[in-house]
Order: structure tokens, then C-alpha cells, then sequence
């Protein structure tokens, strides 16, 4: 089989050059890094990374092929993966096919061949920043026109991309236990196990779109709101803060993961930055400052929100008192929520671990008893076991340092 040659092309000029792998042609967008040694298929079809391309820094990817039990979403949604060595068979009694033939049938083009380790310690160095997969004919291009086009893409700061990975329509997963009432999901991006989740804690789980309105929400009486992980910039997201803010006067139990972390943030009055290269793996150790318990978390975020740790602090937009519940061990970035005067929290992590670590699964067990025991008020519902009246200390995270 001929090799067709590819080159990876970062907006600093670097260049990365391998064969191609995948689709051939050309893609650009964010360029980005994950560190988990597993779950491939499930990165590649989570929709929180929509507009990236991906690095895996572990150099043999696809020996266990794909399947249709792994899947995350409908599709793959990268829009450009570069790995070191490909595997060159499927070894797994569950795969349905290759990983090659599914990412050029779902037109991902990808590079191979290529040092992932290098193309990491150049990100960790500079930031996450624009780049360009070309193959093909696209690899023939001169370097000066390649990296015009590089230049050219869009940056993901201050970019929507909500729209693009949003359900159209609304549809409902049921419960699959004893019901509690129906949760609204707002679809920023949202993952299988993330629904398949809250249906097993019993909610009958109605999936809106991103576009859906407050009394679009409230229309299917839910007893609980939850705002999943998604791609894109918090601060391009007004129209998804004010539709929270909403659902915060209602009164309605609410529950954010990731995007839903930082849109939450903003709703209560706090900003959010981009972080120099992000957290995208499933080895993120996580401390829980109510029981200080250290977990091993699954990532996928290049922004964090802008709280002060250690401290309660007032919600600058008026919902009462906030402590910063979870915090990063490796640098100290805000990594969950806690409002103490309405019943709202989120984390920044994926606690569906969708491949990952179990540790923060408890999470969906907290939303259900905060549902189910609202009598017994926020403060306490959301505490984790064993919890404690008031957070331990940490630091407050500084804005240009990173894991």
C-alpha cells in the first residue's frame, strides 16, 4: 500500500511531517493534546472537542479497533487527530471494524508517523494554538501557503460552537429505575454516558436543544435542570447564562458539567479565561475540599472559571453565597461549584468518566439527593461524605500556569 504523505503545520511556523491517516485532504482548527493511554474511541466522539485537532501522547493508537457499544455521540467530531504508530490490526472480540476506515468514513483527516511527544512538549511550551493537517495534494503546497491557511482558521476563543453539536430536536431517554421526575438536559455537546447516568439514578431525561428557551424548560414540568460538558468559549455563551440565570429563579435543582461548569460560574457572576493548554486526558487528580478526598478525574477543557478558593464568597449577580468545591492538585484551577443559598452545583470534570476513572461517579448519586431531599436544603445535599462546614484551604490559581 503507498504511503501518501502528510504534514501537521502550527500557527508558530513548527511543522510536523508523517503520512496520512485517515481522510486525505485538509483540516484545520485548535490544536490540542490528550494524555489517556485508553478510551480513544471515546475522545474522538465526544463533541467537547469539536473544532480541535487532537494529539494523542500515547504513541499506539487503535489496536482494539471501533465498536458500537463505545461511541459517545453519532459521530466523530475531532476535526483532525494526529497519533505516533497506528495500529495495523484489530485485536479486540468486540470491534466492528478499524479505526482508520471509521475516521475516513466519517471525514477526519488525521497524520501519522509523526514525534506526538515533540508536537506535546511544543504545546505545553507555547500554548494550544491553530494548525493544519494537510495530506495529499494539500501536502504539496508550498510551506509559506500552508501556514497563510493556518493563520487564517479561527481561534477558539470567543467562538459558539454550541449550535453545531446540539441535538435539532428534543427527545426524552427514560428512566431506567424507579422514577423521580424528569430532568431538563440542556445539549451543548452532551455524551451517552452522561444521559444513560442520570436515567439509572431516575430521571426521565429530556434532552433540549441549545437553543431551547426558559419556558421551553419549564413546558415539561422537570423537577431538576442539568447543563452538560460542550465545545467552545463561556463567554460567547451569553444567550446560555441568561436562560440559566433563569432556571436559577426558578428555584429548580441544577447540576453542570464542564461547559455547564463554567456557564454556571458566569451565571452566578464569575468570569471565565482560557488556560494556556488545557486539561484533556483521564488522569487529572481532583481534591474534594468538603472531604478532602483526592480523585482521578477525566478532562476535557480549555477554559476555567475565575472564583476565589478557600473562601465563601457573595455571588456578584446575586444568588447568595458560593464556595469553590473542587479544586486541581496540579495547578490549583477551579474545578467545581458549590451555591450554598440555592440548590446549584457543578464540576469541571467529566464525572461519567466516558473512558476514564470512576472516582467522581458519586456526583450523579449528589444530584438525585439533592432532588429528592430538597427539604433537607443545598448546603448540605451537596456536601460530600463526611463533609465539613466550611472548605479547606488552596490556592488561588494563577492564570498562566498550567499542569
Amino acid at each position: 500500500m503507498s504511503v501518501v504523505p502528510a504534514v501537521l503545520v502550527l500557527e508558530d511556523g513548527t511543522r510536523y511531517t508523517g503520512r496520512a491517516y485517515g481522510a486525505i485532504g485538509r483540516t484545520l482548527g485548535e490544536v490540542v493534546f490528550a494524555t489517556g493511554m485508553t478510551g480513544y474511541q471515546e475522545t474522538l466522539t465526544d463533541p467537547s472537542y469539536a473544532g480541535q485537532i487532537v494529539v494523542m501522547t500515547a504513541p499506539h493508537i487503535g489496536n482494539t479497533g471501533v465498536n458500537d457499544e463505545d461511541p459517545e455521540s453519532s459521530r466523530i467530531w475531532v476535526a483532525g487527530y494526529a497519533v505516533r504508530d497506528p495500529s495495523r490490526i484489530v485485536s479486540n472480540y468486540r470491534a466492528t471494524g478499524s479505526l482508520d476506515d471509521q475516521l475516513v468514513a466519517d471525514g477526519i483527516v488525521g497524520i501519522s508517523g509523526i514525534d506526538t511527544r515533540a508536537v506535546t512538549r511544543r504545546l505545553r511550551d507555547a500554548g494550544a494554538m491553530r494548525g493544519g493537517v494537510f495530506s495529499g495534494t494539500d501536502a504539496a503546497l508550498s510551506p509559506e501557503a500552508q501556514l497563510e491557511i493556518v493563520r487564517s482558521g479561527a481561534g477558539m476563543a470567543g467562538l459558539n460552537l454550541s449550535a453545531e453539536v446540539s441535538t435539532v430536536d428534543g427527545y426524552v431517554v427514560p428512566a431506567t429505575t424507579e422514577s423521580i421526575g424528569r430532568v431538563a438536559v440542556l445539549d451543548l455537546g452532551v455524551k451517552t454516558s452522561t444521559l444513560n447516568y442520570l436515567a439509572a439514578r431516575g430521571f426521565d431525561v429530556h434532552v433540549l436543544p441549545q437553543s431551547a428557551s426558559l419556558e421551553g424548560v419549564l413546558a415539561i414540568e422537570p423537577v431538576a435542570a442539568f447543563f452538560s460538558n460542550g465545545p467552545g468559549d463561556p463567554a460567547a455563551s451569553d444567550s446560555h447564562v441568561e436562560l440559566l440565570r433563569g432556571i436559577l429563579r426558578e428555584g429548580l435543582p441544577f447540576f453542570g458539567i464542564c461547559f455547564g461548569n463554567q456557564l454556571l460560574g458566569r451565571a452566578l457572576g464569575f468570569g471565565t479565561y482560557k488556560l494556556p493548554f488545557g486539561h484533556r486526558g483521564i488522569n487529572q487528580p481532583v481534591v474534594d475540599v468538603a472531604t478532602g478526598r483526592t480523585e482521578i478525574t477525566s478532562h476535557n477543557h480549555g477554559f476555567a472559571v475565575d472564583a476565589p478558593i478557600g473562601v465563601i464568597t457573595e455571588s456578584p449577580a446575586g444568588f447568595g453565597r458560593v464556595e469553590v468545591s473542587h479544586v486541581n492538585l496540579n495547578d490549583n484551577v477551579v474545578e467545581g461549584l458549590n451555591a450554598l443559598d440555592i440548590p446549584a452545583f457543578s464540576v469541571q470534570y467529566h464525572p461519567e468518566a466516558a473512558a476514564g476513572p470512576h472516582d467522581a461517579n458519586y456526583l450523579f448519586d449528589r444530584f438525585r439527593d439533592l432532588v429528592v431531599g430538597r427539604s433537607s436544603g443545598p448546603s448540605t445535599a451537596l456536601r460530600g461524605p463526611g463533609g465539613f462546614d466550611t472548605p479547606q484551604a488552596a490556592t488561588q490559581p494563577a492564570k498562566d500556569s498550567n499542569a
